[in-house]
Protein backbone atom coordinates (compact mmCIF):
# COMPACT_ATOMS: atom_id res chain seq x y z
CA UNK A 1 0.00 0.00 0.00
CA UNK A 2 1.35 3.38 -1.00
CA UNK A 3 0.99 6.15 1.59
CA UNK A 4 1.30 9.83 0.92
CA UNK A 5 3.63 11.95 2.97
CA UNK A 6 1.98 14.00 5.73
CA UNK A 7 3.17 17.20 4.10
CA UNK A 8 1.42 16.27 0.84
CA UNK A 9 -1.88 15.71 2.65
CA UNK A 10 -1.67 19.06 4.50
CA UNK A 11 -0.71 20.91 1.34
CA UNK A 12 -3.74 19.33 -0.36
CA UNK A 13 -6.04 20.52 2.41
CA UNK A 14 -4.85 24.14 2.35
CA UNK A 15 -6.27 25.04 -1.09
CA UNK A 16 -9.57 23.39 -0.12
CA UNK A 17 -9.74 25.40 3.11
CA UNK A 18 -8.84 28.57 1.23
CA UNK A 19 -11.61 27.89 -1.31
CA UNK A 20 -14.08 27.29 1.50
CA UNK A 21 -13.17 30.58 3.17
CA UNK A 22 -13.45 32.36 -0.17
CA UNK A 23 -16.89 30.87 -0.77
CA UNK A 24 -18.05 31.93 2.68
CA UNK A 25 -16.72 35.43 2.10
CA UNK A 26 -18.56 35.63 -1.22
CA UNK A 27 -21.80 34.52 0.42
CA UNK A 28 -21.30 37.16 3.11
CA UNK A 29 -20.86 39.89 0.49
CA UNK A 30 -24.00 38.68 -1.27
CA UNK A 31 -25.98 39.18 1.93
CA UNK A 32 -24.50 42.65 2.43
CA UNK A 33 -24.87 43.72 -1.21
CA UNK A 34 -28.54 44.90 -1.00
CA UNK A 35 -27.76 47.11 2.00
CA UNK A 36 -24.64 48.48 0.31
CA UNK A 37 -26.58 49.21 -2.87
CA UNK A 38 -29.32 50.96 -0.90
CA UNK A 39 -26.71 53.00 1.01
CA UNK A 40 -24.88 53.94 -2.19
CA UNK A 41 -28.04 55.04 -3.99
CA UNK A 42 -29.76 56.90 -1.17
CA UNK A 43 -26.80 58.22 0.86
CA UNK A 44 -23.52 58.34 -1.05
CA UNK A 45 -25.01 59.46 -4.36
CA UNK A 46 -26.98 62.41 -2.84
CA UNK A 47 -23.85 63.52 -0.96
CA UNK A 48 -21.83 63.42 -4.18
CA UNK A 49 -24.53 65.38 -6.05
CA UNK A 50 -24.73 67.92 -3.23
CA UNK A 51 -20.99 68.49 -3.50
CA UNK A 52 -21.33 68.87 -7.26
CA UNK A 53 -24.14 71.44 -6.91
CA UNK A 54 -22.14 73.37 -4.29
CA UNK A 55 -19.53 74.22 -6.91
CA UNK A 56 -22.06 76.05 -9.09
CA UNK A 57 -24.37 79.03 -8.94
CA UNK A 58 -27.68 77.50 -9.95
CA UNK A 59 -31.36 78.29 -9.50
CA UNK A 60 -32.41 74.64 -9.90
CA UNK A 61 -33.94 75.14 -13.35
CA UNK A 62 -31.82 77.18 -15.74
CA UNK A 63 -28.16 76.87 -16.73
CA UNK A 64 -25.56 76.76 -13.97
CA UNK A 65 -22.38 78.81 -13.57
CA UNK A 66 -19.15 77.39 -12.19
CA UNK A 67 -18.03 79.27 -9.06
CA UNK A 68 -15.68 76.73 -7.47
CA UNK A 69 -15.41 77.07 -3.69
CA UNK A 70 -16.95 80.55 -3.61
CA UNK A 71 -20.16 79.23 -2.07
CA UNK A 72 -18.23 77.73 0.85
CA UNK A 73 -16.43 81.03 1.40
CA UNK A 74 -19.75 82.83 1.52
CA UNK A 75 -21.05 80.45 4.20
CA UNK A 76 -18.41 81.80 6.61
CA UNK A 77 -18.48 85.43 5.47
CA UNK A 78 -22.21 86.06 5.06
CA UNK A 79 -23.49 87.10 8.53
CA UNK A 80 -26.88 85.43 8.06
CA UNK A 81 -25.40 82.08 7.09
CA UNK A 82 -22.66 82.17 9.72
CA UNK A 83 -25.09 83.20 12.47
CA UNK A 84 -27.32 80.23 11.65
CA UNK A 85 -24.39 77.92 12.41
CA UNK A 86 -23.74 79.77 15.69
CA UNK A 87 -27.41 79.43 16.66
CA UNK A 88 -27.24 75.68 16.06
CA UNK A 89 -24.19 75.43 18.31
CA UNK A 90 -26.00 77.42 21.02
CA UNK A 91 -28.94 75.02 20.85
CA UNK A 92 -26.62 72.18 21.91
CA UNK A 93 -26.81 73.56 25.47
CA UNK A 94 -30.61 73.16 25.48
CA UNK A 95 -30.99 70.08 23.29
CA UNK A 96 -28.10 68.12 24.82
CA UNK A 97 -26.81 69.39 28.16
CA UNK A 98 -30.20 69.92 29.83
CA UNK A 99 -31.82 66.60 28.76
CA UNK A 100 -28.74 64.53 29.65
CA UNK A 101 -28.09 66.13 33.05
CA UNK A 102 -31.75 66.29 34.02
CA UNK A 103 -32.29 62.80 32.60
CA UNK A 104 -29.55 61.44 34.85
CA UNK A 105 -31.21 62.93 37.93
CA UNK A 106 -34.70 61.74 36.95
CA UNK A 107 -33.51 58.25 35.99
CA UNK A 108 -31.68 57.89 39.32
CA UNK A 109 -34.84 58.95 41.17
CA UNK A 110 -37.07 56.56 39.21
CA UNK A 111 -34.63 53.70 39.87
CA UNK A 112 -35.01 54.23 43.61
CA UNK A 113 -38.81 53.97 43.39
CA UNK A 114 -38.84 51.35 40.61
CA UNK A 115 -41.40 49.15 42.36
CA UNK A 116 -44.01 51.88 42.82
CA UNK A 117 -46.78 52.89 40.42
CA UNK A 118 -45.38 56.39 40.36
CA UNK A 119 -42.31 55.10 38.50
CA UNK A 120 -44.48 53.59 35.76
CA UNK A 121 -46.49 56.80 35.42
CA UNK A 122 -43.30 58.88 35.30
CA UNK A 123 -41.79 56.74 32.54
CA UNK A 124 -44.98 56.98 30.50
CA UNK A 125 -45.34 60.75 30.89
CA UNK A 126 -41.67 61.40 30.12
CA UNK A 127 -41.77 59.31 26.94
CA UNK A 128 -44.93 60.97 25.57
CA UNK A 129 -42.97 63.69 23.66
CA UNK A 130 -41.35 60.91 21.61
CA UNK A 131 -44.79 59.71 20.51
CA UNK A 132 -46.20 63.14 19.70
CA UNK A 133 -45.23 64.39 16.20
CA UNK A 134 -42.79 67.30 16.37
CA UNK A 135 -45.15 69.43 14.28
CA UNK A 136 -47.91 68.96 16.85
CA UNK A 137 -45.46 69.68 19.68
CA UNK A 138 -44.34 72.89 17.96
CA UNK A 139 -47.93 74.08 17.51
CA UNK A 140 -48.83 73.26 21.12
CA UNK A 141 -45.81 75.09 22.52
CA UNK A 142 -46.50 78.07 20.25
CA UNK A 143 -49.90 78.39 21.94
CA UNK A 144 -48.41 77.92 25.41
CA UNK A 145 -45.69 80.54 24.89
CA UNK A 146 -47.85 83.12 23.12
CA UNK A 147 -48.42 86.52 24.71
CA UNK A 148 -51.87 85.33 25.89
CA UNK A 149 -50.79 81.72 26.38
CA UNK A 150 -50.97 79.52 29.46
CA UNK A 151 -47.39 80.30 30.55
CA UNK A 152 -48.04 84.04 30.75
CA UNK A 153 -51.39 83.50 32.44
CA UNK A 154 -49.76 81.38 35.15
CA UNK A 155 -47.02 83.99 35.65
CA UNK A 156 -49.65 86.68 36.05
CA UNK A 157 -51.54 84.58 38.59
CA UNK A 158 -48.48 84.28 40.83
CA UNK A 159 -47.71 88.01 40.61
CA UNK A 160 -45.03 87.87 37.90
CA UNK A 161 -46.99 89.70 35.25
CA UNK A 162 -44.05 92.06 34.72
CA UNK A 163 -41.95 89.34 33.12
CA UNK A 164 -44.63 88.12 30.71
CA UNK A 165 -43.89 88.52 27.02
CA UNK A 166 -44.32 86.80 23.67
CA UNK A 167 -41.55 84.33 24.41
CA UNK A 168 -41.16 83.15 20.83
CA UNK A 169 -41.47 86.67 19.44
CA UNK A 170 -38.96 88.45 21.65
CA UNK A 171 -35.42 88.85 20.29
CA UNK A 172 -33.85 88.02 23.66
CA UNK A 173 -35.95 84.96 24.54
CA UNK A 174 -36.85 83.35 21.20
CA UNK A 175 -33.80 81.08 20.93
CA UNK A 176 -33.88 79.94 24.59
CA UNK A 177 -37.64 79.30 24.26
CA UNK A 178 -37.07 77.11 21.20
CA UNK A 179 -34.25 75.40 23.07
CA UNK A 180 -36.54 74.57 26.00
CA UNK A 181 -39.02 72.99 23.58
CA UNK A 182 -36.22 70.81 22.23
CA UNK A 183 -35.12 69.93 25.76
CA UNK A 184 -38.68 68.87 26.61
CA UNK A 185 -38.85 66.66 23.50
CA UNK A 186 -35.51 64.94 24.15
CA UNK A 187 -35.73 64.59 27.94
CA UNK A 188 -37.87 61.44 27.84
CA UNK A 189 -35.58 59.67 25.37
CA UNK A 190 -32.47 60.42 27.44
CA UNK A 191 -34.19 59.39 30.68
CA UNK A 192 -35.31 56.01 29.33
CA UNK A 193 -31.91 55.28 27.77
CA UNK A 194 -30.17 56.08 31.04
CA UNK A 195 -32.74 54.16 33.05
CA UNK A 196 -32.15 51.10 30.85
CA UNK A 197 -28.43 51.46 31.49
CA UNK A 198 -28.97 51.67 35.24
CA UNK A 199 -30.93 48.41 35.20
CA UNK A 200 -27.74 46.62 34.05
CA UNK A 201 -25.61 47.84 36.98
CA UNK A 202 -24.85 45.09 39.49
CA UNK A 203 -26.81 45.80 42.74
CA UNK A 204 -23.88 44.35 44.68
CA UNK A 205 -21.89 47.48 43.85
CA UNK A 206 -24.44 49.65 45.64
CA UNK A 207 -24.59 47.27 48.60
CA UNK A 208 -20.80 47.36 48.94
CA UNK A 209 -20.85 51.16 48.75
CA UNK A 210 -23.48 51.39 51.50
CA UNK A 211 -21.42 49.07 53.69
CA UNK A 212 -18.52 51.46 53.23
CA UNK A 213 -20.72 54.34 54.39
CA UNK A 214 -21.41 55.91 50.99
CA UNK A 215 -24.52 58.07 50.70
CA UNK A 216 -26.86 58.49 47.70
CA UNK A 217 -24.71 61.26 46.17
CA UNK A 218 -21.49 59.23 46.46
CA UNK A 219 -23.23 56.19 44.94
CA UNK A 220 -24.45 58.35 42.06
CA UNK A 221 -21.05 59.91 41.36
CA UNK A 222 -18.84 56.86 41.96
CA UNK A 223 -21.00 54.02 40.62
CA UNK A 224 -23.95 55.19 38.54
CA UNK A 225 -22.31 57.79 36.29
CA UNK A 226 -19.14 55.77 35.47
CA UNK A 227 -21.27 52.71 34.69
CA UNK A 228 -23.36 54.72 32.21
CA UNK A 229 -20.49 55.83 29.99
CA UNK A 230 -21.89 54.17 26.86
CA UNK A 231 -25.47 55.30 27.49
CA UNK A 232 -24.38 58.88 28.15
CA UNK A 233 -22.34 58.85 24.95
CA UNK A 234 -25.39 57.69 22.98
CA UNK A 235 -27.57 60.38 24.56
CA UNK A 236 -25.04 63.13 23.90
CA UNK A 237 -24.51 62.00 20.30
CA UNK A 238 -28.22 61.82 19.51
CA UNK A 239 -29.05 65.16 21.15
CA UNK A 240 -26.10 67.02 19.62
CA UNK A 241 -27.13 65.82 16.16
CA UNK A 242 -30.72 66.85 16.92
CA UNK A 243 -29.53 70.35 17.88
CA UNK A 244 -27.36 70.84 14.79
CA UNK A 245 -29.93 69.36 12.40
CA UNK A 246 -33.00 70.95 14.02
CA UNK A 247 -35.76 72.01 11.63
CA UNK A 248 -39.29 70.88 12.53
CA UNK A 249 -39.80 72.67 15.82
CA UNK A 250 -38.23 75.92 14.66
CA UNK A 251 -40.10 75.97 11.36
CA UNK A 252 -43.44 75.52 13.12
CA UNK A 253 -42.83 77.79 16.11
CA UNK A 254 -40.80 80.74 14.79
CA UNK A 255 -39.84 80.10 11.14
CA UNK A 256 -36.43 81.51 12.02
CA UNK A 257 -37.71 84.75 13.52
CA UNK A 258 -37.93 87.25 14.99
CA UNK A 259 -35.40 88.57 12.51
CA UNK A 260 -32.93 85.73 12.23
CA UNK A 261 -32.52 85.08 15.95
CA UNK A 262 -33.71 81.46 15.67
CA UNK A 263 -32.47 80.75 12.16
CA UNK A 264 -30.60 77.42 12.01
CA UNK A 265 -28.77 75.72 9.11
CA UNK A 266 -31.57 73.24 8.37
CA UNK A 267 -34.11 76.03 7.97
CA UNK A 268 -31.65 78.25 6.12
CA UNK A 269 -30.96 75.45 3.62
CA UNK A 270 -34.71 75.10 3.03
CA UNK A 271 -35.15 78.82 2.40
CA UNK A 272 -32.09 79.05 0.14
CA UNK A 273 -33.11 76.08 -2.00
CA UNK A 274 -36.87 76.55 -2.30
CA UNK A 275 -37.54 80.25 -1.66
CA UNK A 276 -34.46 82.07 -2.91
CA UNK A 277 -33.60 79.46 -5.59
CA UNK A 278 -29.92 79.37 -4.60
CA UNK A 279 -29.33 75.64 -4.90
CA UNK A 280 -25.54 75.95 -4.97
CA UNK A 281 -25.42 77.98 -1.77
CA UNK A 282 -27.89 75.64 -0.06
CA UNK A 283 -25.75 72.65 -1.05
CA UNK A 284 -22.60 74.28 0.32
CA UNK A 285 -24.30 75.04 3.64
CA UNK A 286 -25.63 71.47 3.78
CA UNK A 287 -22.12 70.07 3.37
CA UNK A 288 -20.73 72.41 6.03
CA UNK A 289 -23.51 71.25 8.36
CA UNK A 290 -22.68 67.60 7.62
CA UNK A 291 -19.01 68.20 8.45
CA UNK A 292 -20.00 70.03 11.64
CA UNK A 293 -22.19 67.11 12.74
CA UNK A 294 -19.40 64.61 12.08
CA UNK A 295 -16.86 66.83 13.84
CA UNK A 296 -19.06 66.90 16.94
CA UNK A 297 -20.12 63.24 16.92
CA UNK A 298 -16.79 61.53 16.24
CA UNK A 299 -14.91 62.94 19.27
CA UNK A 300 -17.73 61.80 21.55
CA UNK A 301 -17.42 58.25 20.23
CA UNK A 302 -13.63 58.39 20.38
CA UNK A 303 -13.55 59.57 23.99
CA UNK A 304 -16.03 56.87 24.93
CA UNK A 305 -13.89 54.12 23.41
CA UNK A 306 -10.75 55.54 25.01
CA UNK A 307 -12.44 55.54 28.41
CA UNK A 308 -13.44 51.87 28.08
CA UNK A 309 -9.87 50.71 27.51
Amino acid sequence: MVTRPAGARSSHRRPAAARLRGARGLVGWLFVAPALAFYAVFVLRPIALTFQYSLYEWDGIGPSTWVGLANFGKVFTDPDLYDSLINAVKLIVFFSAIPVLLGLAIAATIRRIAESRLALVARTVLFLPQVIPLVAAGIAWSWLLASTGVINQLLSLVGLGGVTRAWLGDFSTALPAVGMIGAWVLLGLCTLLLLAGMSKIDPALYEAARLDGAGPWREFVSITVPSLRQEIAVCVTVTVIAALASFDIIYISTQGGPGNTTMVPGLQIYYLAFSEREVGMASALALVLMVLVIACALPIQWFTKEGDR
